[in-house]
C-alpha cells in the first residue's frame, strides 16, 4: 500500500490434526515485517514476450453470471482506496499465484469428489505447508479460495509460511448481517491482515451422479472409454454434472470480473482452487485450445507463478522455494524485492 509503515509483529497460529492417532500439531509464528524499508521499491521490469491476447469472453457458455461483478467486499474496497498494493510501483505489474489444494481424503481413496466438501489428508497438509514455503517471499495482498474446505485449508496452511505473517481473514458477504457482524473496526488491524475471499465460482467441477464413487470401479462398470470422456472431454458432461466447458464459464467469468481488476491496479493475488477450475483459468491465461486444456495435469499443492503486466499474463512455472535464488530472477524488481527482504531480516 502507498505510504507503507512498519507493522507490529502479528501472530497467526494454525492448528491442524496429526495422523490417524489423532495427535494434533500447532504451528506458531511470530515475525516482524518492516515494509517501510520496501516502499522505495520500483515497478517490475518483465523482459519476456507475453503469451498472447486473451480469449474472447463471448466464447464462454451461458453459465456465467454477471451478479458476481456487483459483490462488494469492504476490506478490499479499503485496500483499493489506499492505492496500488504492498509497495509503490512506477507501473502496475503484479504477481499471480495459482495453487491446487493439497491431497484430500477422497483423493487418497480415488473417489470422484467434485463439489463434495472433503478435508485434506495429513499428506495434503504437508503439501500445503510446502507450497507456502515456495511462495513465502513473494509479495501478496489478497487471497481467493473456493467455497470448499480443502481449498481453504490449503490457503491457510500456506499462509503460515509467508514472510510478513499477516493474519488471513475470511471475508463474509453472505448477507448484510454477516457483513456487519464480521466487520473490522480498527484501521491499524486491517493493515495487519490479508483478506481471504471465498467464491463458489472457483469450486471444483461438479461430477453429478459420479460423486462418491470409486474411479476404478466406475471404469469397470461403464468402461474406461466412457469414464475417460466424462473426466477429460471438454464439452461432455458426466450424468447430471458439469462439463469442463461449463466449469470454465463460471470460473473464468469470476476471474475476469473480480480478480483481474485487482491485478490491474497492482494487487498481488493468490488463488487456491481445484484441478478443473484452475485448468479453466489457465486456459484463459495461456490461450490454450480445448484439446490442450484437457491434457493439462495439475499436481496437488504445487504453486504456479504468473506475472501480470500491461494486460498480459506471463507464465513463470513453479517457484522452486525460498532458498532458491533463481526464482527471484523472474524479473529485475522481484530480485530487488528479495534482496530488501533479506536486509530487513538481518
Amino acid at each position: 500500500m502507498a505510504g507503507a509503515v512498519a507493522l507490529d509483529p502479528a501472530v497467526f497460529i494454525c492448528s491442524h490434526y496429526g495422523g490417524r492417532g489423532g495427535g494434533g500439531r500447532n504451528f506458531a509464528f511470530h515475525k516482524k515485517c518492516d515494509f517501510a524499508r520496501l516502499r522505495s521499491m520500483s515497478g517490475y521490469l518483465a523482459p519476456d514476450k507475453p503469451l498472447g491476447e486473451k480469449m474472447n469472453s463471448t466464447k464462454f457458455p451461458a453459465f456465467t453470471s454477471s451478479s458476481s461483478s456487483s459483490v462488494q467486499y469492504p476490506l478490499l474496497s479499503s485496500l483499493n482506496e489506499a492505492g496500488g498494493g504492498s509497495f509503490q510501483r512506477k507501473e502496475n505489474e503484479s504477481v499471480l499465484i495459482l495453487i491446487r489444494h493439497g491431497e484430500s481424503m477422497w483423493n487418497e481413496k480415488n473417489l470422484f469428489t467434485g463439489c463434495v466438501d472433503v478435508p485434506l489428508t495429513e499428506k495434503g497438509v504437508e503439501e500445503a505447508i510446502e507450497a507456502g514455503k515456495r511462495i513465502k517471499n513473494m509479495p501478496l495482498d489478497i487471497v481467493y479460495t473456493s467455497a470448499l474446505v480443502r481449498s481453504q485449508m490449503t490457503a491457510m496452511l500456506a499462509l503460515t509460511e509467508h514472510h510478513c505473517m499477516k493474519v488471513p481473514i475470511i471475508l463474509h458477504n453472505e448477507n448484510e448481517e454477516s457483513r456487519i457482524w464480521s466487520k473490522i473496526h480498527s484501521e491499524d488491524t486491517k493493515k495487519q491482515t490479508i483478506p481471504v475471499v471465498k467464491a463458489w465460482q472457483l469450486n471444483e467441477r461438479m461430477y453429478g451422479d459420479l460423486q462418491g464413487f470409486n474411479k476404478k470401479a466406475t471404469a469397470d462398470l461403464y468402461g474406461k472409454d466412457q469414464v475417460q470422456k466424462w473426466r477429460r472431454s471438454y464439452d461432455v458432461r458426466p450424468p447430471n454434472g458439469e462439463s469442463l466447458e461449463m466449469c470454465l464459464g463460471r470460473a473464468v467469468a469470476f476471474f475476469k470480473e473480480q480478480i483481474e481488476p485487482q491485478l490491474m491496479i497492482g494487487k498481488h493475488i493468490m488463488v487456491v482452487a481445484h484441478a478443473n477450475s484452475l485448468r479453466s483459468i489457465i486456459m484463459y491465461l495461456d490461450k490454450l485450445s480445448s484439446q490442450e486444456v484437457i491434457d493439462l495435469e495439475l499436481s496437488t499443492g504445487v504453486p504456479m507463478l504468473y506475472i501480470y503486466k500491461q494486460g498480459n499474463f506471463i507464465r513463470r512455472g513453479s517457484p522452486l522455494g525460498s532458498t532458491e535464488a533463481g526464482v527471484y530472477a523472474y524479473t529485475e524488481s522481484l530480485a530487488l524485492y528479495r534482496q530488501q527482504l533479506d536486509e530487513v531480516s538481518q
